[in-house]
């Protein structure tokens, strides 16, 4: 994925700009979808000799032409058939995305996902998806009506269709311009929810969309609304959930705004994080410090429960072994908690 967005998590603290002790390596964190990780839809012997050569052939813009009538085909099987050979073709020859896309083939896929057969609303949702891993056809998805069917189908479709349109979500949520409207559409607590209930896939897709989503404030506060850090501090302290650095990126992404830094230290994340910096990876303690520092913002009571989780003898740690950015992070919040405390003691 072209992680071209920065951490907004520049700020000033206590007098100095902390834009330089951003972290910006969120890239290796996030990897971009890829086309569906779905079974092959089930077929007679003639219909996978037929796929076969859907998938094979060099000369396929009249099969495409074909298909793409057969989408709008007063047939559901007929239907099911077209889209099922277009999602083949777009997922196992790159190529042929473009191809397909300028046959005229989204606004009857669109229309698939609308449809009240389970079966039928994931075909669509799959084809649409695997047409997404195309730059150039992003941009038509989204202005042909896709972004509310995503949505719908993550709410009500299988837990496939579920898993591809959060997918399909995340590649349109790569555009900038699309960011507010998915927001709005409703998509950010079936993300949450997905992030919570879903397979490893499904929270490693909702995940990276809203991290790419939260970069809009109005989003940050929706996801906050929904829940989010509940499931992100679950992932945080399961080190063998895969999941940590996402979650720590996520929640750096989300702490920007005061209602995440209320909500994170309500469930009880604060001990999460320290002992991340404790016991994490190089890169895990450096984007836990620097959520710690975004906490610690301004707000002496923070400081002082941070102090209070043993923080202090990791971070001297880390300042010792850390990166030049971790130091410089570790040494501004050391000084935080250390004026947290006695502003704190002296309150008593």
């Amino acid at each position: 994925m072209d992680m071209e967005r920065k951490n907004s998590a520049n700020f000033t603290y206590m007098g100095r700009s902390i834009s330089e002790l951003s972290v910006n390596d969120d890239s290796l964190a996030f990897s971009d979808c890829n086309s569906d990780k779905s079974g092959e839809f089930p077929a007679s012997a003639s219909q996978s000799r037929r796929l076969l050569l859907s998938c094979a052939t060099d000369n396929s813009d009249d099969l495409i032409r074909q298909l793409v009538s057969d989408l709008e085909s007063c047939s559901i099987d007929e239907q099911k058939q077209a889209a099922m050979e277009i999602r083949l073709l777009a997922k196992n020859k790159p190529e042929n995305r473009l191809k397909i896309a300028k046959a005229g083939a989204i606004k009857p896929l669109i229309s698939l996902i609308s449809s009240s057969d389970s079966q039928l609303q994931e075909y669509g949702v799959t084809a649409i998806l695997n047409l997404s891993l195309c730059d150039e056809n992003k941009g038509l998805i989204a202005s042909s009506g896709a972004i509310k069917p995503l949505v719908r189908a993550l709410k009500t479709g299988t837990s496939t269709a579920k898993e591809n349109a959060a997918c399909a979500l995340l590649r349109l949520s790569q555009m900038e311009e699309n960011k507010v409207a998915i927001g709005r559409s409703g998509a950010i607590p079936l993300l949450v929810c997905l992030l919570e209930t879903g397979g490893f896939r499904g929270k490693k897709d909702s995940a990276t969309a809203l991290y790419l989503l939260c970069s809009v404030k109005e989003n940050k506060i929706r996801a906050v609304q929904a829940g989010i850090m509940k499931p992100l501090v679950e992932l945080m302290a399961d080190f063998e959930s895969n999941m940590v650095d996402k979650s720590a990126f996520v929640l750096s992404m989300l702490v920007t705004v005061p209602e995440a830094k209320t909500a994170v230290v309500e469930e009880a994340g604060i001990p999460v994080l320290v002992e991340i910096v404790e016991v994490g990876s190089q890169r895990q303690k450096e984007i836990a410090v620097s959520i710690l520092l975004q906490i610690c913002e301004d707000n002496m009571v923070y400081c002082s429960m941070v102090a209070r989780e043993g923080a202090i003898p990791p971070l001297v740690a880390l300042s010792q072994s850390g990166t030049h950015r971790a130091k410089q992070k570790v040494s501004v919040i050391v000084k935080s908690m250390s004026a947290g405390a006695t502003d704190v003691a002296g309150s008593f």
